[in-house]
């Protein structure tokens, strides 16, 4: 036996070591493998986890600036649930906001436009009761208003989303150029069984950020009661603080009761406005079955009928009962008490063209947008409408017009509805309390002079001349190449009558504008409208019908009047 030491070999160890297995314990758990998404359910989910993320981004940092009233403000979305209306030294008035997923908005009203001089600027709280009237017209259409906000910060959204989209798929571009393609594949095997947690995770964390950057500050009326001042209207809960709570305490009464005087003296108006077109179309259809009989039985004499219109050629060569009906209105100045009863006419009449003669604003500012809004949701979907602007309007004016896809005149003919149209903006640009200049490159004569040649060298010939400015018309009916002109301007209607070789006819004011009288609130004048037939067949203007609304709020649909036949002048005449 050898007293030498024997180390084990590592073969001895494990000899006697227990044999190896790939047998899990009774009782454990088995480990689950990470399945790993296809390629494209990796790529599906994350485009769609960027694109929410984008469009959360989008749309709760929204902004848009428009008018507030009179007022220019900034509009922005919030994650408060409020809308608040941050007048500045004034204080604030919040109400909860009806928008969903916790959306609010905040308003920062900021200063009247220096050249809207129609509402003074207020610089004390005194001030603020000095004209309640000129500025409580531009709160008069808050439906509208509210959906030219909506669609403006919809708009800002979509393009915010689409920007922060951009910059996404430029940084992913980005990133991967800066990787390389070996350590792109090394990245994806690592990260593809983890697709579900790492979108997760994106989408958390941008969530977070986009609450953080939309800058919700939280209600600074908190513990304020409701102010009963708007109780029973659309502000009702509303809550006040700062200074803006005495201002409303001490005139918010008076304003809510002007609001509601101009709403119940159209809302009537327009009942009366309705009643009258329907009187005029019972007695209408009965006068033509009256006639058709009349007719059958034994025609009467030519002379002692009006103007009939004869069918109408529709582009398949068939005939068509009805002539071409074209409303018009004119000197709106801000008014829109009257956008209903404008819809009540294009609708009753049965219109096919809506003719817009100027002066849709009083000063043809940004602010006034909110006119041109509710005027232009007078008109039923379909309904062209043709504006001539006038001298209180401006270029402003004209793109919120184009804007909603209303024909804008610039010297040139148009043709709509199978009427060839004529007309310009006006050549002068008057501002309450300024005065009127001219404000484009031409003077009102050099205008004039130009309408008359276009209208001598067009082919096809001109129909009809839309001008604000009656004046400016009178080249064209001169020559003879103009038949018919519609004008405003005058606040006062004349015609139709014979001017030169054509026909012209001055509408009314649509806004019952008077002197030296607001054009707000209930009417201070008659306000007209005018439904014109025109004959596609002879080209010539058949009838006028004058649609009148009077300050105590009735409404008269008058008969069709025959348009005169244009007398040719003597040799005398042509000799002087």
């Amino acid at each position: 036996m050898s007293d030498e030491h024997h180390e084990p070999s590592p073969a001895d160890a494990s000899a006697g070591a227990p044999e190896a297995t790939d047998e899990i314990p009774a009782g454990a758990r088995t480990p689950r493998a990470r399945r790993t998404p296809p390629r494209w359910a990796r790529w599906t989910l994350a485009g769609v986890a960027a694109a929410v993320a984008c469009l959360v981004f989008g749309v709760s940092t929204a902004t848009a600036e428009l008018g507030f009233g009179p007022h220019e403000a900034v509009y922005s979305v919030t994650n408060d649930s409020l809308v608040v209306v941050d007048l500045g030294p004034l204080g604030t008035l919040e109400v909860d906001s009806p928008l969903p997923l916790g959306l609010g908005v905040d308003v920062v009203v900021k200063e009247i436009p220096a050249d809207l001089t129609t509402v003074g600027a207020a610089n004390t709280l005194t001030a603020l009761s000095q004209d309640l009237e000129s500025y409580l017209q531009f709160f008069s259409s808050p439906d509208v208003a509210a959906r030219s906000v909506a669609l403006a910060l919809v708009e800002n959204a979509l393009w915010r989303s689409l920007g922060a989209a951009a910059l996404l798929v430029a940084v992913g571009f980005a990133v991967r150029w800066l990787l390389g393609a070996g350590r792109r594949r090394e990245l994806a095997d690592a990260m593809a069984p983890r697709t579900g947690e790492i979108t997760a995770g994106v989408a958390v964390v941008a969530l977070v950020v986009t609450t953080v950057t939309s800058g919700a500050v939280g209600s600074t009326a908190q513990g304020q009661p409701a102010s009963p001042v708007f109780a029973g209207t659309a502000l009702e809960g509303a809550r006040i603080t700062g200074r803006l709570a005495g201002v409303i305490d001490t005139y918010g009464g008076q304003l809510v009761k002007l609001y509601e005087d101009n709403e119940d003296f159209y809302a009537a108006a327009n009942d009366d406005l309705s009643s009258a077109w329907g009187a005029r179309l019972a007695v209408e259809t009965v006068t033509a079955a009256a006639d058709a009989g009349t007719q059958f039985a034994s025609p009467a004499p030519a002379e002692a009928t009006a103007p009939v219109a004869p069918p109408r050629a529709a582009p398949d060569g068939s005939a068509e009962d009805e002539p071409v009906t074209l409303v018009v209105i004119s000197d709106l100045h801000c008014n829109t008490g009257m956008t209903p009863l404008i819809r009540t006419t294009i609708e009753r009449s049965g219109a096919d063209v809506v003719l817009n003669a100027g002066d849709t604003t009083m000063n043809g500012t940004s602010v006034e947008k909110v006119c041109v809004d509710s005027f232009a949701s007078a008109v039923p979907r379909g309904v062209p409408m043709v504006v001539a602007d006038g001298n209180h309007d401006s270029q402003v004016t004209s793109d919120q017009e184009a804007a909603h896809g209303q024909k804008i005149l610039d010297g040139q003919v148009i043709e709509v509805d199978g009427v060839r149209i004529l007309g310009d903006r006006d050549a002068l640009e008057t501002r309450v309390g300024v005065g009127t200049n001219v404000a484009r490159e031409r003077t009102p004569e050099q205008q004039a002079a130009d309408l008359a040649a276009t209208a001598c060298e067009d082919r096809d010939g001109v129909d009809l001349l839309l001008i604000h400015t009656p004046a400016v018309g009178l080249d064209a009916l001169d020559s003879g190449c103009v038949p018919f002109q519609v004008s405003g301007h005058t606040h006062s209607r004349s015609g139709p009558e014979q001017v030169g070789q054509g026909i012209r006819y001055v509408n009314g004011s649509t806004a019952g504008a008077a002197p030296n009288q607001p054009t707000v609130g209930p009417l201070h004048g008659t306000a007209e409208m005018t439904v014109l037939r025109f004959d596609p067949t002879t080209r010539r203007m058949l009838d006028v019908q004058v649609v009148t609304v009077t300050p105590d709020g009735a409404a008269t649909v008058g008969d069709r009047e025959p348009v005169p036949e244009v007398v040719p002048p003597t040799d005398e005449a042509l000799g002087s």
